[in-house]
């Protein structure tokens, strides 16, 4: 504990030495609170760089011996350098105001400086902190996907928030609500952090209701988002899109507005596959033997027409059908058959899922053809697999068509056109 006379009289012996060679109460009094100032604050800074360089040099040792990764974090945030910081300020906290113990108002302005950098330094250490174990928190599986930004911020608006109501108390010695009333105050603060309220609403109901997570594929069209999910704060959502480019969403916006969410399609056993081909309803037809015979050979659907064949042909035979008329009675057609293949075929193939929905199905005609769609699920979910499954199965379909005596619908080009007038001429 420092003696507080004797260490008056240590830095009084300017001002005596020059009251002794004639100079005035005044001027040594002046001189003498200078250089004293002058030295302790000369002081104080060496002290800050010798003890911080210690403690940043202890703390890196004792970061890399320890098997826990927090401490390593706690040295990047700069968590040492500020602790360092607290020393110093004890020391300028303790010495000066002995020294200004005459001089009332540089008192006075000496302590409001002095606690406002307190405030300061405690803010920026317990955001050191929070920064910290906020990255901590994200090597660990379960809080990957959590929005940890959102609440550090709401942490540091709330002591920073603090921080500005000590502040003003300190300069002006009133409270700060002192200067409105509580409803101007709270309209200003709603009008200012309008945003980051809507966002902190935002921030809580998507974690509790789980809408999004850091690393979700979402698609926004309203913003032109469509990729991965990097961050969630306050304020935005940023998304990395397929491009690499970027894009921010307002948060509230999550909650307020409809976006489509794949995870469920990352988190399912497979990737949906749905798609038609239009067929020329002029090829659809019944199936004559012969033709029913040559489709036998296709190993897929053989078994099906045996079986299909002499179950009409025994119903034809019991309401005694003249199949003379090819329309009269039970058939076949090609479009069915065609559909029965595709169904056989995809259930064979090793990349569509088997424990999902699959489907073969007619849909309404159109003017431009029959829509035949291919409904089913991927087992491989990866974007380019997906795209190369979906690829050669339509491959497959499109080669498989003219051997039921299909046709794809396509719509007449130059080439065509042209042929057409030549057989016009003709």
């Amino acid at each position: 504990m420092i003696d507080a006379i004797k260490f008056i009289d240590y830095v009084n012996f300017i001002k005596e030495a020059l009251i002794n060679k004639g100079v005035s109460n005044f001027w040594a009094e002046t001189i003498n609170l200078v250089i004293v100032l002058v030295l302790i604050t000369l002081v104080a800074y060496v002290l800050d760089r010798v003890l911080r360089k210690i403690i940043i040099k202890a703390f890196d040792v004792f970061s890399v011996k320890t098997t826990t990764t927090f401490d390593d974090f706690l040295v990047q945030s700069k968590f040492s350098r500020y602790f360092a910081h607290i020393i110093p300020l004890l020391f300028l906290k303790g010495l000066v105001p002995l020294v200004l113990t005459d001089f009332p108002f540089l008192l006075r302005s000496f302590n409001d400086v002095i606690n406002i950098y307190a405030v300061v330094l405690f803010v920026k250490i317990i955001r050191s902190f929070v920064r910290s174990t906020q990255r901590y928190l994200r090597t660990i599986e379960r809080y990957k996907d959590k929005p940890l930004e959102s609440y550090a911020q709401v942490v540091m608006i709330f002591l920073w928030g603090l921080s500005l109501f000590f502040i003003v108390y300190q300069i002006t010695g009133r409270d700060i609500l002192s200067f409105a009333t509580l409803g101007a105050a709270s309209a200003v603060i709603l009008l200012i952090f309008k945003d980051t309220i809507l966002g902190f609403v935002a921030s809580i109901q998507v974690s509790v209701n789980d809408i999004v997570r850091i690393g979700d594929w979402i698609v926004y069209s309203k913003f032109g988002a469509d990729g991965t999910v990097t961050d969630i704060n306050l304020a935005t959502v940023r998304v990395q899109n397929w491009d690499n480019t970027f894009t921010t969403i307002p948060t509230y916006s999550l909650i307020s507005d409809s976006f489509q969410n794949w995870r469920g399609m990352q988190e399912s056993g497979g990737r949906r596959i749905k798609r038609a081909i239009l067929i020329k309803q002029s090829s659809i037809k019944f199936l004559k033997v012969n033709e029913i015979e040559d489709l036998k050979k296709i190993h897929l659907v053989s078994e099906y027409l045996e079986r299909k064949y002499n179950e009409i042909t025994e119903h034809n035979k019991k309401i005694g059908a003249d199949k003379s008329v090819l329309i009269n009675g039970r058939n076949l057609t090609n479009f069915g058959v065609f559909r029965k293949y595709l169904d056989a075929y995809l259930a064979q193939n090793s990349n569509v899922s088997k424990d999902l929905f699959s489907m073969v199905r007619q849909l309404a005609p159109t003017s431009k053809g029959i829509p035949l769609e291919i409904y089913c699920f991927s087992s491989n979910k990866e974007w380019a697999n997906y795209e190369a499954i979906l690829s050669d199965i339509f491959d497959h379909i499109i080669a498989a068509i003219p051997y039921f005596d299909l046709e794809v619908f396509e719509e007449p080009t130059g080439k065509d056109l042209n042929a057409f007038v030549k057989q016009i001429q003709k």
